[in-house]
């Protein structure tokens, strides 16, 4: 897999709401709290987007994508100075019965989309680098977006068998074009994993490293992969990811012996083995160093989420 692929597979979103509402007249509707990512679109009409905390509205037109990443409250308005109503009731009753809520008769504005949670841990490697609001609203945009947009409206309003499911796998699609599509608009005074992917040679070191974290890189060999020399790699891949590549490839590493370690039986002298390290010790070192937390704890600290078979597994790994 890529590396995008490789944190979405580790952080293991998972849409608990996917759907949407189509409501008409005069409307203002207010969204609280939230966690995970909530990505949605415009698929008719258009409305503002107030966040709280942000002080500029946005408004959406049809075929605009927006993404609200940090979980603040939000506001969804033809016309922001009217009363808002909770709108949550109707979308949940309209989420058991399969179908889009239809509110004060519809036929205003359509926005349909997806509410992602992520059961995987440390979800600020994705979402920490994401603005509060992220709005796409460009041709090129909206022209990757449409066929996700239109096939999702299309199962949602005509309900064959397995829209619903249908539906959720269009709401993972969206995120991911999303995105993609934010990835592609490039900035110089952007910093982090996500946007250097945008850059084809520091992008190819990174894979080379989540192809193969269980290898013993040096710096020489990441700066072939990149098809640059030891020194320049170094200084680019600090400046763009924000960290130097042995950091980035350590967190990695962690990042999936924490994942092993809550979800496999492996003990942890073959996990360690496996990303690279010949000693037990030294593996718990690193992985203290950035966990804040040694291996064994770090079990105990995240059995109260597992399921019994997961709890097996961990308890077989401890020992």
């Amino acid at each position: 897999m890529d590396p995008l692929s490789d944190v979405l597979s580790l952080l293991k979103p998972q849409s608990y709401l996917s759907g949407g509402f189509d409501i008409g007249g005069e409307w203002s509707a207010r969204f609280g709290q939230h966690d995970g990512i909530k990505c949605y679109a415009v698929i008719s009409g258009q409305c503002w987007l107030a966040v709280e905390g942000i002080p500029e509205a946005v408004l959406l037109q049809t075929g605009d994508c927006f993404l609200l990443p940090h979980g603040r409250p939000f506001r969804l308005a033809s016309d922001l100075a009217l009363p808002p109503i909770d709108p949550l009731p109707m979308l949940k009753a309209a989420k058991k019965e399969g179908v889009i809520a239809r509110i004060n008769g519809g036929g205003g504005c359509c926005i349909m989309g997806g509410h992602f949670t992520f059961s995987g841990h440390h979800s600020s490697i994705l979402l920490g680098m994401l603005p509060p609001i992220l709005h796409l609203q460009k041709e090129a945009d909206k022209d990757a977006m449409r066929w996700s947009l239109q096939r999702m409206r299309q199962e949602l309003f005509e309900q064959q068998p397995g829209a619903s499911l249908v539906a959720e796998h269009l709401a993972h699609m969206l995120l991911l074009q999303a995105l993609r599509r934010h990835l592609a608009e490039g900035s110089g005074d952007r910093t982090g994993w996500l946007f250097a992917l945008a850059d084809k040679q520091i992008s190819a070191a990174i894979t080379a490293m989540h192809a193969s974290p269980g290898q013993r890189w040096t710096l020489h060999q990441l700066g072939e992969q990149a098809g640059m020399s030891r020194s320049i790699f170094a200084m680019k891949f600090k400046k763009m990811v924000g960290t130097s590549p042995m950091e980035y490839l350590t967190r990695w590493r962690m990042l999936l012996a924490g994942e092993r370690m809550t979800s496999s039986s492996d003990p942890l002298s073959a996990i360690a083995l496996s990303l690279g390290y010949e000693s037990e010790s030294a593996f718990s070192t690193a992985f203290k160093r950035v966990m804040g937390t040694s291996p064994r704890q770090y079990l105990r600290n995240n059995r109260k989420t597992k399921t019994p078979s997961e709890e097996h597994n961990a308890n077989a790994a401890s020992q």
